[in-house]
């Protein structure tokens, strides 16, 4: 067993050799704190904490191994049990809310031009518990962390069972209590991930990675445009949006001479139709290697004015976590496991 985290009473009773049930309520109440050995779990008995440590199953199975830390927000990168590395973040806004930004996969297999992730392509996928424990590892620096968005490396909806057992243990009233509403899923457009979801039905939010709102020059920047053009993109949005009456999040990535003409404008005017939505306008932020450029400020306030005459919903975010490669776009690690030596 590489961790509790994620095991349901029912696990831990049978797999830690439990006498009594509420033992397994006591172990979970302590994995909620972040409790990392059985050593620390102070109300059970003697007896079985030491033979609980002596058995050789492990409480969590990750570590932190480095973080960084700027004005709006605290990576860490994070050692899984095979050596892998991956990140996460918590963001703060001016209010004081505290968001863990969290990872679904080491690295992407969508291959998105202007992502950093992107260039490690896919490693594996996260176990449910390896999702978890990144908001054990985020909530040792803050434990009053009360939102969560999947926008970490790689595409949460092309690792869904793990994705949804991971939520039903931020979600459940017994572990971290954190509302449906207050977790957003976020998608750079993976068509039956969003039909999945919809299944569901759990009042999750939903946020997609658009770009661009021309299927040329989507496609060109974003393979899975390829596969899944607008038209069924919007197809599926809506759907989505009339099995829950969600309002869906369109994160608009500004890459300068791309996405930020007149055209481009109107274009997303065009795809809003029909849509409840906000777009999240960011200028990009810079990866080393990749052939972008952030927009300039009056290149901003040309789009921003057209959008204003078409009367488009949106919100500028400006870049938080920029400075520590923390930011939308900049998550990315070496793909090389330590050797023994190393560790």
């Amino acid at each position: 067993m590489s961790s509790l985290y994620g095991k349901s009473e029912e696990e831990l009773i049978e797999e830690l050799e439990l006498e009594k049930k509420y033992q397994a309520r006591q172990i979970r109440s302590w994995l909620v704190k972040g409790a990392r050995s059985f050593e620390e779990m102070s109300d059970l008995p003697l007896k079985d904490r030491k033979r609980l440590s002596e058995s050789g199953k492990k409480v969590i199975s990750s570590h932190i191994r480095d973080q960084q830390i700027d004005k709006s927000a605290h990576k860490l990168l994070i050692e899984l049990e095979d050596g892998a590395l991956i990140e996460c973040v918590m963001l703060w806004d001016k209010t004081g809310r505290k968001t863990a930004c969290i990872s679904s996969q080491v690295g992407c297999a969508m291959g998105c031009a202007f992502c950093k992730t992107g260039t490690m392509g896919l490693v594996r996928n996260l176990a449910d518990y390896e999702i978890i424990e990144q908001l054990v590892h985020l909530r040792t620096l803050d434990p009053a962390i009360g939102h969560i968005v999947f926008m970490g490396m790689g595409e949460p909806l092309n690792n869904l069972g793990a994705l949804m057992r991971a939520v039903t243990c931020f979600h459940s009233p017994d572990m971290f209590n954190i509302s449906y509403r207050k977790m957003t899923v976020s998608t750079c457009g993976y068509v039956p991930g969003i039909r999945s979801l919809r299944e569901l039905d759990l009042g999750i939010r939903l946020a997609v990675s658009l770009v661009s709102a021309e299927d040329e020059t989507r496609s060109r920047i974003m393979r899975i445009n390829r596969t899944y053009p607008l038209g069924e993109l919007k197809k599926a949005l809506l759907a989505f949006q009339h099995a829950g009456e969600k309002r869906i999040t369109l994160e608009y990535c500004m890459l300068s001479g791309v996405n930020t003409s007149s055209k481009s404008a109107k274009a997303l005017a065009n795809f809003m139709t029909g849509l409840s939505a906000v777009v999240n306008l960011i200028p990009w932020n810079k990866v080393e290697g990749l052939d972008f450029e952030s927009p300039s400020a009056e290149e901003i306030r040309k789009f921003t004015n057209d959008l204003d005459h078409l009367h488009i919903n949106y919100t500028l975010r400006m870049p938080k976590g920029r400075g520590i490669s923390g930011a939308c776009g900049q998550l990315a690690t070496s793909t090389k496991r330590k050797t023994k030596a190393e560790k």
